[in-house]
């Protein structure tokens, strides 16, 4: 259970503080939070908190899908002119135009997806190392 919560307190850091969703000194952000981006994340680490508070199968497939995930919702919470990515793929107008209205969307899928692969981790039947 500890190993949950510090794993959910450090994966909050990483989509709070770059993102400045979570005001620091270091990062900047042109845009204000938007009020489902609170939610996009709190919604996201409620549910990193349970992917890691279920035990796993030894060599886990979907293991790889968490961070996957994590990154989806890096994006879409994020600053939509402070991306140096989509800035230089669409410029500041695409930007705010094209990118900021896709972000509610991207977010929802993100959650959707990190759902799923929890469900799909509570689902799956009970299993030893040698039958998995």
């Amino acid at each position: 259970m500890a190993r949950a919560i510090w794993l959910t307190v450090l994966i909050g850091l990483f989509l709070t503080l770059p993102t400045d969703i979570l005001p620091n000194p270091i990062f900047g952000r042109e845009v204000p939070v938007r009020w489902w981006e609170y939610l996009a994340v709190g919604v996201t680490l409620v549910l990193t908190f349970l992917w890691f508070a279920l035990p796993a199968a030894p060599k886990d497939p979907q293991a790889g899908r968490l961070g996957t995930i994590l990154g989806a919702t890096l994006f879409a919470v994020a600053c939509p002119v402070c991306n140096k990515i989509v800035l230089l793929l669409l410029g500041t107008s695409g930007a705010l135009g094209f990118w900021a209205p896709a972000q509610p969307y991207i977010a929802a899928l993100a959650v959707a997806a990190m759902a799923l692969a929890l469900w799909l981790r509570v689902r799956r039947p009970n299993c030893s190392a040698e039958t998995c």
